[in-house]
């Protein structure tokens, strides 16, 4: 018997929320900072704008194909070679971004607070973690995301809006920017950001109503992207574009300037770390299990869990191969870069395809789908 599709509106904004917002938070100001000085903030809306249309090409396709993840409708749409190559690239691309992500997680553990624990521990705790959760199906992984939502989103709202209370307003002006060189590549770096909300392509096809995707995909890049900027706002308005420059992790410089009213909580970094450390296990979650699931549709599985630990040495190797942290960054920077063709140009052209072939899913395929065996 089918199981009936349950994922509901909300349940999906907060998947997308809480994959969006991760790892990239504490480096993003700086990496707006570096292409537009003052116009840190302006870049960073612009860089959301480029990844709701993104969003939006993923949505529009998988209204057009509610039942199938995009693994399955672009062998409608391409041909069965050319999409497995496609998907190919999607397997391993989300592999290296879970590798990256989880490295990236370790370095600033171990530099911040475990300083005396080797990267490796910290990497590979994670990592076997997430792989530990994603052996449950797709209705448990939304709870686990329903679940650690609040505990993301809420304390970093009152974070970033309490520091905007020592924001300088001169050190935002101007609003354009002073410096404006790679404007596109900082651009294209906070779009990378948004990767995580290729997940939609698995969620849809599990959702009660997938006509309303769209409301959940606006839902979340407004929340996730308001929430970025309102970071790099607050940390170019406290510390200056120049100073920011000089930060490795300028959010959470951010959070140890940061403090309760009446000094309740004097310094905010603890407890940023703690809800950053969800913040990134939510997104290493979806990245590894979206590896995972659509490797089980590539190979017609009907479950994906037999992958979960044989992937994890591989993507444990991957992880290790920077050196340090800057050559991790660089890397980071290039691969996020060339995923945007996966995550924006790729659905771009199955959606143009799709279109001129008047291609979709079949009404009667669909009321078969629904009725129980």
């Amino acid at each position: 018997m089918k199981v009936p599709q349950q994922i509901t509106v909300i349940q999906t904004i907060t998947i997308l929320v809480s994959t969006i917002i991760g790892v990239g938070v504490l480096p993003l100001p700086l990496f707006t900072v570096r292409t537009a000085g003052s116009g840190a903030p302006l870049v960073t809306l612009l860089g959301v704008m480029v990844a709701i249309v993104g969003l939006a090409i993923i949505t529009v396709l998988g209204k057009r194909f509610p039942r199938k993840t995009i693994i399955l409708y672009s062998e409608d749409l391409i041909g069965k070679w050319l999409s497995r190559i496609g998907s190919f690239f999607i397997i391993v691309f989300f592999a290296v971004l879970t590798s990256l992500t989880a490295r990236e997680f370790g370095e600033v553990v171990v530099t911040s607070v475990l300083k005396s624990t080797p990267v490796e521990v910290t990497v590979i705790v994670m990592l076997f973690l997430a792989a530990i959760s994603t052996r449950n199906d797709i209705y448990t992984f939304t709870y686990i995301h329903q679940f650690y939502f609040p505990f993301l989103l809420f304390p970093v709202l009152v974070i970033a809006s309490l520091s905007l209370k020592n924001a300088e307003a001169i050190n935002l002006l101007p609003l354009w920017g002073n410096e404006q060189k790679d404007l596109m590549t900082g651009i294209l770096t906070v779009t990378a950001l948004f990767q995580g909300s290729f997940v939609l392509t698995m969620v849809i096809p599990a959702m009660r109503n997938p006509q309303r995707a769209m409301t959940a995909s606006l839902w979340a890049i407004l929340i996730s992207g308001g929430l970025y900027i309102t970071i790099v706002a607050a940390t170019v308005g406290l510390f200056g574009a120049e100073e920011v420059k000089k930060l490795l992790w300028p959010t959470l410089e951010l959070a140890k300037a940061t403090s309760l009213p009446a000094n309740i909580l004097e310094r905010m970094d603890a407890a940023f770390l703690a809800v950053w450390v969800t913040a990134v296990f939510t997104t290493l979650f979806s990245s590894y299990y979206l590896t995972l699931h659509s490797i089980s549709k590539l190979f017609r599985l009907r479950d994906h869990r037999m992958f979960s630990f044989f992937l994890l040495p591989f993507v444990f190797i991957v992880a290790m191969i920077p050196q340090n942290i800057m050559q991790m960054y660089d890397i980071i920077e290039v691969i996020s870069r060339l995923g945007l063709f996966i995550t924006i140009v790729y659905p771009a052209i199955l959606l143009i395809v799709a279109v001129i072939r008047g291609k979709r899913e079949d009404r009667s395929d669909e009321k078969t789908m629904d009725k129980p065996s």
